[in-house]
């Protein structure tokens, strides 16, 4: 990743993973990045052989993995010259990227207007608010589609007054993974992961992990989770077969695709919540849903050992408005 020459930027922040350098504390943007690796050994008790580990990626300062996406994307933008200045970041998100880029906005003086779908849960448009970000909401019935479609003609009309992030066609989303997410998971399970799974949303985070762990050890199973429907209730995903694909997202990548229900999904939040001291995100709960699928599937057909990652977006700390944790 290329960092601008005016501000300390992700990737010279990897450089010194501690924070200190030459002075004390950690500025903003070299908190991003390096997250925990949690062992999740209350959920595989009964699957031994099994290691399932989770990133926890609510440790990030914006609170998700989007902050590593947005963050190569306004370095990349400065670096070319299309952040000037006088011009608004612009982008559709469901929310987590959106906050990404608000926070990065407030914290290096550029505005961010957002498109999104009116029904995201209330906390991220209280955090949205918070950082304050131009926020444009969009039909709750045309899901993260709706978003893009607005944000592309609000581009298409006044392209000098808009930078268009475009997230879903941004090569700078998945190479920060690519750089950085792959490499942390490498480093902290010592090479010994065998199986990376990841949910599909923008789709950055599982190519540019994939495509580096491939590299790292080709034999390693790489497996995409998207919800079994087109009407859904995991925010944040995205079920390609009836979606706007983006056009970062290769589908000769994946070892394997599963499909997880959003019921799954909101039983095994209350699960982790109830069980196992983890409040998380929805996709996050959906990403242990497809993990333990794996998991059994391989105890059931080889009893073999199996090292699993995956990615844990974000804490439960912004959906707590919502009714399914009274549920079950």
């Amino acid at each position: 990743m290329a960092g601008s020459s005016d501000s300390a930027l992700y990737s010279e922040a990897q450089e010194h993973p501690t924070g200190l350098g030459e002075t004390l504390g950690h500025s903003l943007i070299e908190r991003i990045g390096n997250t925990p690796l949690l062992r999740l050994d209350k959920v595989t008790q009964d699957l031994p052989g099994v290691v399932l580990l989770g990133k926890a990626e609510w440790y990030n300062p914006g609170g998700s993995v989007k902050d590593r996406a947005a963050c190569n994307i306004v370095a990349e933008a400065r670096r070319a010259g299309l952040l000037r200045p006088g011009k608004i970041l612009l982008d559709a998100t469901s929310g987590n990227t959106g906050i990404a880029y608000a926070m990065l906005g407030s914290a290096e003086g550029f505005p961010v207007t957002l498109c999104m779908p009116e029904n995201v849960s209330r906390e991220r448009k209280q955090i949205l608010q918070g950082y304050g970000a131009n926020i444009l909401y969009t039909d709750p019935g045309d899901g993260s589609d709706g978003a893009i479609r607005m944000a592309r003609e609000l581009a298409s009309k006044h392209p000098e007054q808009y930078f268009y992030a475009d997230q879903y066609s941004n090569d700078a989303n998945w190479k920060a993974h690519y750089c950085y997410t792959a490499s942390e998971i490498w480093q902290q399970t010592q090479g010994r992961v065998t199986h990376f799974v990841s949910m599909l949303g923008t789709s950055g985070t599982f190519v540019g992990t994939t495509r580096r762990l491939k590299e790292l050890n080709p034999s390693i199973q790489c497996i995409s989770l998207q919800p079994d429907a087109p009407f859904h209730g995991i925010e944040g995903a995205k079920h390609m077969a009836s979606a706007i694909v983006p056009k970062i997202y290769d589908p000769t990548l994946a070892d394997q695709n599963l499909e997880i229900s959003t019921e799954d999904s909101y039983a095994m939040a209350r699960h982790l919540s109830r069980n196992a001291g983890l409040l998380v995100g929805i996709s996050a709960a959906a990403a242990i849903v497809g993990c333990l699928k794996i998991a059994r599937d391989l105890q059931l057909r080889k009893n073999e050992e199996a090292v699993i990652v995956t990615i844990l977006c974000d804490s439960g700390d912004k959906y707590l408005s919502e009714r399914f944790w009274s549920e079950g």
